[in-house]
């Protein structure tokens, strides 16, 4: 039996081969799918989940076409478990007791 769906069928990646191809933890690709930043993982069976590997490359050209900058980095002044010694930053050990 033909089936009328025109649409060309679609190559799948699970998790491993997904984290071969982008390595960012699963907390972050949840976190962008939530956005809408990352195609959208769906459930191929109740146990197993997979993305579309198409999808997933476009992602990853319009990434590699489209610049992203760096974050600033952090001021560690404003630490507040941590916070940084002027003693430390000149480069003299404080005084013990």
């Amino acid at each position: 039996m033909a089936s009328t769906d025109p649409s060309p069928l679609k190559r799948t990646i699970k998790k491993p081969q997904l984290h071969q191809m982008v390595p960012l933890a699963d907390s972050t690709i949840w976190e962008m799918e939530k956005r809408g930043q990352f195609p959208r993982r769906f459930l191929l069976t109740p146990r197993c989940v997979v993305w579309d590997l198409a999808e997933v490359e476009a992602w990853l050209l319009l990434r590699r076409t489209k610049p992203i900058h760096r974050a600033p980095a952090p001021d560690v002044r404003k630490r507040i478990s941590r916070p940084v010694r002027d003693a430390d930053r000149s480069g003299e050990q404080p005084s013990r007791g």
